[in-house]
């Protein structure tokens, strides 16, 4: 089998420090698939009726794979996009497929998705400039989560304590970009330096895993240098997290639930999941569930 990881370096910028990619590449050997990372931009689209066999990478025809993992994430560009969409509309497979990986990058699309189908998430607020404090105080309240539409590893994800260092940030971000897209919240508190990520494959489960802070920073990402144990998958843990990724068309997610008192509320769902923190602590092999998973969809032994 032939495989494409498509990311933001090609395989000869790879860094020994690039955990994931290393180890897909690593474990696709023990499953005797050849894998190559491309960068979106090493592949030249041309929309015709005539060819549909190859595609140009560096300039030189290349016969198609027979699936493609995006790596980019939140990261993904509208060009890396539309290589994802030009190569399923040449018939290759890719997991996760453009549709779930455009909605998930937008973070108030994928709570709107979530809350039509009454799923727990918080309560979020669209917010436009010239924002009125005082409408955020009645309907979200203070403390309160900010974000930008878009991220992922915690970037861009404030905490403001109260009204006048939310009136503080926003005049800020107003003066900068104007237009940027940005939610706004309710802070889960009991939730407070720490989170769960479940890493879904196939829709299922295949592990989960506490993030803690090791400072007084309200984020629990691994990779801001927060601790990480395995956690016992519940019954509600588990429908909460297949759900996410029903509703959502995600092959492969980690999805990041809250801690609401003795339930849980979902915080964010990631497209292109990092997964050391998980490997660490959790007896799983990521790459060999995701190759097993995309072996039988593609019904190859």
């Amino acid at each position: 089998m032939l495989g494409w990881i498509i990311y933001k370096n090609h395989e000869l910028e790879l860094k020994p420090e690039l955990y994931e990619i290393n180890r897909l590449i690593a474990e696709a050997e023990k499953h005797a698939i050849e894998l190559h990372v491309l960068k979106p931009e090493q592949i030249d689209l041309i929309v015709t009726k005539e060819d549909r066999k190859s595609i140009l990478v560096d300039d030189k025809p290349t016969s198609l794979p027979d699936f493609v993992l995006p790596r980019m994430g939140a990261g993904t560009t509208y060009f890396a996009l539309a290589v994802i969409r030009h190569l399923e509309r040449l018939g290759v497979p890719s997991f996760n497929n453009s549709d779930s990986i455009d909605t998930v990058k937008d973070k108030l699309y994928t709570h709107q998705i979530l809350a039509q189908s009454n799923l727990p998430v918080p309560k979020t607020m669209l917010v436009k400039f010239p924002v009125d404090i005082n409408l955020i105080e009645k309907h979200i309240g203070f403390p309160a989560v900010i974000k930008t539409l878009s991220g992922s590893q915690g970037k861009g994800v404030f905490l403001v304590k109260d009204k006048q260092s939310c009136k503080d940030l926003f005049q800020l971000l107003e003066i900068t970009n104007s237009k940027i897209s940005i939610i706004i919240q309710e802070f889960i508190e009991t939730s407070y330096g720490k989170d769960l990520r479940v890493f879904t494959v196939g829709g299922r489960v295949v592990a989960c895993m506490e993030r803690k802070s090791n400072s007084d920073d309200f984020k629990a990402n691994y990779s801001l240098g927060g601790s990480v144990s395995s956690y016992p998958v519940t019954p509600e843990i588990e429908w909460l997290a297949v759900e996410v990724t029903r509703l959502l068309g995600l092959d492969i997610a980690g999805v990041d639930l809250l801690f609401d008192h003795d339930h849980f509320k979902i915080c964010e769902v990631n497209s292109s999941p990092g997964f050391q923190g998980v490997e660490s602590c959790c007896n799983v092999n990521i790459p060999k569930e995701i190759y097993t998973y995309l072996k039988l969809r593609l019904r190859e032994q």
